[in-house]
């Protein structure tokens, strides 16, 4: 074993930081392109392309295609055994929010600026915690939901002072954050309460063809008319292909990061992100950024930071409960029971079932 003071564990924890802090990196750069490049494709006054239906499904059909060869072809990632009546009833609900979700915060981007929508997407947490209670995912309880009311509050007073405030952008954010909420609450409900999980290949191997089918209809009587009318377009390979890239490589991260660190480490990053995209937003897009809107989301910050303090304190005591019970059975299958036959056999019965 090696000491306290040796330089081999020293070298080795400094690797596994300085990898931690890569892993955080990777994910912040790209969950800033793909936030900044969709932005950049959808605004009318940088590239002039306001098509957020069509450029979901052009992520989708990229992401799709990209997926079932890594699954299919090259048999880098195994599929999970799912039947198709599992897909109808856990996936294509999960595939409709999903599609709705991308669909309206996309969307958002045509009308409101970046940092206002950074501001708004704090109210995830309390769209998961309401709707996990209404779900009956997650018990009520009065300091979560007053934690929950401060960070409303503070979205409210940074909505209160944003300077070029659109009702009809806020609506669509406001949308995107309640689906996608509802879209995390039905993930736990119908699929990890099966015992299946899906890691960002997968996901993207089920759930992007089905989005694709879900934008395909709004798309037929939404944009393509406009588009068919504008002979002018034409579709631009780079643009897009490397857009398109991005939001797969994003998928892939969001998978590296949360394997190799935690959720709270992405938690902890997500906030990181969100102030260096406030900062890119007022210093480089040059949007408008006030101090009511800093000051509220500031109160909004506080309160996120607070409630993942707490979810991350409720799971360090539930680890602390599992490892005394792990003890006791373990006692339980070493030790002969005092009724001699009977209690070994009782050992043998436990260690089946485990």
């Amino acid at each position: 074993m090696a000491a306290a003071g040796d330089p081999q564990l020293s070298e080795g924890v400094l690797k596994k930081i300085l990898v931690s802090y890569a892993y955080v990196a990777i994910w912040i750069f790209l969950s800033f392109m793909v936030i900044v490049y969709n932005k950049y494709i959808l605004d009318p006054k940088m590239y002039n392309w306001p098509y957020p239906i069509s450029l979901t499904m052009i992520h989708m059909a990229f992401c799709s295609s990209l997926a079932y060869l890594l699954v299919r072809v090259f048999k880098a990632v195994d599929p999970v055994v799912m039947s198709w009546d599992l897909y109808a009833k856990s996936v294509v609900p999960i595939g409709a929010l999903y599609s709705l979700s991308l669909w309206l915060s996309n969307s958002a981007y045509i009308y409101l600026s970046v940092s206002f929508i950074q501001m708004l997407k704090a109210l995830m947490p309390v769209a998961v915690y309401s709707i996990g209670v209404l779900f009956k995912k997650e018990a009520f309880n009065s300091e979560t939901m007053a934690n929950m009311i401060s960070i409303s509050i503070g979205v409210g007073i940074a909505a209160y002072g944003e300077a070029k405030f659109d009702m009809w952008g806020v609506c669509l954010q406001l949308g995107a954050v309640a689906f996608e909420a509802t879209r995390l609450v039905l993930i736990q409900i119908l699929l990890t309460s099966k015992g299946i999980t899906l890691n960002p290949v997968t996901s993207l191997y089920y759930v992007a063809p089905c989005c694709l089918v879900f934008l395909f209809f709004p798309w037929c009587y939404v944009e393509y008319p406009v588009l068919k009318e504008s002979s002018s377009f034409q579709f631009d390979y780079v643009v897009f292909g490397s857009n398109s890239f991005c939001a797969f490589a994003l998928n892939l991260a969001v998978f590296l990061l949360v394997g190799k660190t935690s959720a709270l480490t992405m938690n902890v990053a997500g906030v990181v992100k969100d102030w260096l995209l406030i900062a890119f937003s007022w210093s480089v897009i040059k949007d408008s950024v006030t101090p009511i809107n800093l000051f509220g989301y500031g109160v909004a910050f506080l309160g996120v930071a607070y409630y993942n303090h707490a979810k991350l304190q409720a799971l360090k005591a539930k680890e602390a409960q599992k490892k005394p019970a792990e003890s006791d059975e373990e006692s339980g299958r070493l030790l002969p029971g005092r009724d001699g036959d009977g209690g070994e056999v009782q050992g043998r019965n436990e260690g089946r079932n485990n």
